[in-house]
Order: C-alpha cells, then sequence, then structure tokens
C-alpha cells in the first residue's frame, strides 16, 4: 500500500553554514562595523544565541539569518525567534530555536486538514511524524500538493514516497 511521511527535520551541517555565512555578512558591512555583535550555534540545542548592542542591528542580524536560511535551503520558518532581552552591559541578546519534528498539536492540525479532504487516505500519528497512507499515488499527491498550498506554520518535508 503506497504511503508517505510528513516530517520537519533540518540538517544540522546547513544551520552551521548558514550562520557562519551570517557572521562572514556581519564582518563585513558596513553598519557592523566596531560593534560588539555575535552570533553562536550550540549544536547540541540546536539554539542560536545573538547579542548584539541595539533593536536595529538585532533587525538586521534576524533578517541576515533569515536570508541565511533560505540561501541554504532552509526553511525560514524552521527558526523560532524568542524575546528580546538585555544584558548587563547595555546590549541585548535573543536566543533563536531551531524546530525539528511535528509537535502533537500541529500533527492534529495536518491530520485535520488531510481529512478535509474526503479522500480515501489514512492519516496517522506517529511519534514527530504524520504518516498517510492510501490505495492510490495519485491521492497521496493530492493530499502533498494541498498540504503545500495550506496555511500550516510548521514548516513540512515529505519524504519516503513508496
Amino acid at each position: 500500500m503506497p504511503s508517505f511521511d510528513i516530517v520537519n527535520r533540518v540538517d544540522q551541517q546547513e544551520v552551521d553554514n548558514a550562520v557562519n555565512n551570517a557572521l562572514k555578512e556581519i564582518a563585513t558591512r558596513y553598519d557592523f562595523r566596531g560593534s560588539m555583535t555575535s552570533i553562536e550555534l550550540n549544536k547540541k540545542d540546536l539554539n542560536v544565541s545573538i547579542l548584539t548592542e541595539d533593536e536595529m542591528k538585532m533587525r538586521a542580524v534576524k533578517e541576515m539569518l533569515s536570508v541565511a536560511f533560505s540561501k541554504r535551503k532552509i526553511n525560514p520558518k524552521s527558526i523560532k525567534f524568542g524575546k528580546v532581552e538585555p544584558t548587563t552591559r547595555g546590549h541585548i541578546k535573543l536566543v533563536a530555536s531551531i524546530m525539528q519534528g511535528i509537535d502533537k498539536d500541529e500533527a492534529r492540525a495536518i491530520v485535520k486538514e488531510i481529512k478535509t479532504l474526503k479522500l480515501k487516505v489514512q492519516p496517522a500519528i506517529q511519534d514527530n511524524q504524520v504518516r498517510v497512507t492510501g490505495k492510490k499515488i495519485d491521492d497521496l499527491q493530492a493530499v502533498i500538493k494541498h498540504l503545500k498550498a495550506s496555511k500550516i506554520e510548521t514548516p513540512m518535508q515529505f519524504v519516503n514516497l513508496k
């Protein structure tokens, strides 16, 4: 019986490359010359820590990270920026987390979205992914097309189409 999996995976090496690209851009930009701006990637927890001087630079760094992610073919939706917090030296910091997997609430929303199509497919939540099975590959391809056009916030990849 044909099936495919809906997952949210991010290649850690590509995240590292995107952060390094953003650091190189910060080093070459005129508006960051002489400023105390840093980006650090925690590979274990998949967190990105940003430290800079003011809000304008923080917005620019967030934009640079989003552009670097999209250049490395990582969905920019997979980075969730936290709250901006002040530090003791008058700087501001922000911790952004890289989303991996599909949480239960998003998985339920995906299953509900699939069931609205009224196709002969069976979606099932398995750990941090959703498996969709059906008798016809055309039905599975219709589900993929519909989910790509839907307004679901979680970045999705469709793998293991058999």
